[in-house]
């Protein structure tokens, strides 16, 4: 028993010693190359330099947009807005612009594709097609209704606003506006979406789609077009800007301008 205590005892100072020794040697060898064995190494036998690498990245991002005027940045920013809105308007202000275009088209309300499904089951898929046809022909005529909010969203943009926006997302611009004018373009949509609907003959049309199913089913559907359509064609607005603004900081041949080059190019590392 005694014998296996002196020789536990005799194996842990052995250990100690020997740890001893090699950190001796790794001091000796750092003196004398300047390697430091206790910096893990790569595969290729390289030091590892995450941290260096991370702070020399933040710095030269850093000393990019350092280069800028705050009036540089925030002009910019407001071109880069400017541009993404006429260009969405535009897009969307025509015959077609919504209701030929996949990513903003206007789809029949949740609580009226039980409708879609019963007229096209009884042959009168036409009808249904006619009816979402109706809904976007009244966003597109309404869209234009969003330019003067956006202008006066973007006019207001403080110095701060835009140093955050130009080192945020792909799409934190478009959020800035969103958060900007959201309610804005509710209140002046509205009105202006409900005249559109009576212009186009969609109201009629879906008055009378809902009150013959309604008698066929025995159901009773009711739904807010106006309220849909004007959310609907608000939410088309910023899918277009948000694209617009996506181009602009990933494509540099969509920076027409050398202000875009300039401040886009600063937030590349360029």
């Amino acid at each position: 028993m005694k014998k296996n205590f002196f020789l536990a005892v005799g194996l842990l100072f052995s250990m100690s010693t020997q740890a001893q020794i090699f950190d001796i040697i790794k001091s000796a060898v750092k003196d004398k190359t300047g390697v430091d064995l206790n910096v893990p190494v790569k595969n290729n036998g390289t030091k590892t330099t995450t941290t260096t690498t991370t702070s020399t990245q933040t710095n030269k991002s850093s000393a990019n947009l350092g280069n800028l005027t705050s009036t540089q940045i925030s002009s910019g920013l407001k071109e880069a807005l400017s541009m993404g809105v006429t260009d969405g308007v535009k897009k969307l202000a025509i015959t077609d612009g919504f209701f030929k275009n996949e990513a903003v088209k206007i789809l029949m309300p949740e609580k009226l594709r039980k409708i879609d499904t019963t007229l096209r089951s009884i042959g009168m898929g036409s009808l249904a097609d006619e009816g979402v046809k109706l809904l976007n022909r009244a966003a597109e005529d309404a869209v234009t209704e969003a330019a003067p909010i956006f202008t006066n969203a973007i006019t207001s943009m403080t110095i701060t606003d835009a140093k955050n926006i130009l080192l945020g997302s792909n799409n934190a611009a478009t959020s800035y506006l969103q958060g900007k004018t959201q309610s804005q373009l509710f209140s002046a949509f509205q009105p202006k979406v409900k005249a559109s609907l009576g212009k186009v003959g969609a109201d009629t049309l879906w008055k009378n789609l809902i009150s013959k199913y309604n008698t066929f089913t025995g159901q009773s559907v009711t739904t807010d077009l106006n309220e849909y359509v004007t959310t609907e064609t608000i939410n088309g607005v910023f899918k277009m800007v948000a694209d617009k603004e996506s181009g602009i900081r990933n494509t540099p041949a969509m920076r027409t301008t050398s202000i875009l080059q300039k401040v886009f190019g600063a937030q590349d590392g360029k």
